[in-house]
């Protein structure tokens, strides 16, 4: 009998992942896979050419919500997954992460008794001014089966009294990051496209949580910090330009590169060659640690909290790194294929 599977994805690290765990999921014909696109990231460049580099199955649905303030959003989102999980009566729903997708899809799933699967499961930044730290808290608390990406996750949730059905399975972005370099290595015409880089060391910054740029205060500060970075450390700053921060750009900087936003290719193909990556993204500390290249978060806190600990990675307005060690928690590239063979033990 054929377990039907609903996946929820709408933004970047979502796209990523549900890659890796379709690839792996075409082992299991037992296990039938429907992804939902919410439309959550509805720029091209960070939606559908994703799924096409990626070759992610097509979406049997495709919502196109996106805007609005973060209930209004995740409402609209909770409203039209509702109406399709009452349609087609899935046996699951998987989502990842932290995103309003996110919390959307476990909210219209756990409210019909549907299992919800949290791939990515366990993440604390314990800053609740986070939006990202709303959504996989009450993600979590619904969730069915509670997939982490390290110990330090399990350890949150046995904290907030969740005791059973968490499963420590490794990241499975680094299945995703091992399959892209494998890919990137051998592509000449990736190889010319990226030909603008500079030629001296630079480092790779991202800019795009709300938090960063809502405050034009606070986004000039991560600005002229990178400025004095670059200075510091005699490199260029190569920014991928995020939608949310175009608009806050009003003037030519000598130290930065300001180019459109990545695929995720060639994402991997710039940090294949960055001296530091800078960012306030969550999933971008970690790809940085898979390329073994020193990370420095723009936030005040992280979620990844290994990749301060073990030396890659520092917080903005720490002075250092810590001695730099291997984190052995994020596995070996198989995390997709050890949630798999849970889902099918626990579920089918």
């Amino acid at each position: 009998m054929t377990f039907r599977l609903y996946t929820i994805v709408g933004a970047r690290p979502q796209f990523i992942k549900a890659a890796a765990f379709s690839r792996a999921l075409q082992k299991y014909p037992q296990i039938e896979e429907a992804i939902i696109h919410t439309g959550q990231h509805f720029d091209s460049n960070m939606s559908d050419i994703f799924f096409e580099e990626l070759k992610i199955p097509k979406p049997k649905y495709t919502l196109d919500i996106q805007g609005g303030y973060h209930g209004q959003m995740t409402g609209r989102m909770l409203e039209s997954i509702e109406s399709i999980f009452l349609s087609d009566k899935p046996d699951a729903v998987l989502v990842y992460g932290d995103t309003n997708s996110t919390l959307a899809g476990a909210l219209a799933a756990s409210k019909l008794h549907i299992p919800v699967i949290h791939i990515e499961a366990g993440l604390r930044s314990f800053n609740k001014e986070m939006p990202e730290e709303i959504n996989r808290i009450l993600a979590d608390h619904v969730s069915s089966y509670l997939f982490c990406p390290t110990q330090t996750a399990v350890d949150n949730l046995k904290k907030e009294g969740i005791s059973q059905a968490f499963y420590h399975v490794g990241d499975i972005m680094y299945d995703a990051t091992l399959y892209a370099l494998a890919h990137v290595k051998n592509d000449i015409l990736l190889q010319q496209k990226m030909s603008y880089l500079p030629a001296k060391k630079f480092a790779l910054m991202t800019v795009h949580r709300a938090e960063s740029t809502d405050d034009k205060k606070k986004f000039r500060d991560i600005i002229n910090y990178a400025n004095q970075f670059a200075n510091e450390h005699d490199l260029k700053i190569v920014f991928p330009v995020h939608p949310r921060t175009k608009q806050l750009i009003n003037q030519t900087m000598d130290n930065f590169l300001f180019i459109e936003p990545l695929s995720y290719f060639e994402t991997q193909f710039c940090l294949a060659r960055a001296e530091f990556v800078l960012t306030d993204s969550g999933g971008l500390q970690k790809e940085a640690y898979f390329h073994r290249v020193p990370c420095v978060t723009l936030r005040s806190e992280t979620e990844w909290v290994e990749t301060v600990t073990h030396g890659w990675n520092r917080l903005w307005r720490v002075d250092d790194y810590k001695i730099r060690r291997e984190i052995t928690e994020y596995g070996i590239g198989c995390s997709a294929e050890e949630i798999i063979k849970n889902i099918v033990n626990t579920c089918l």
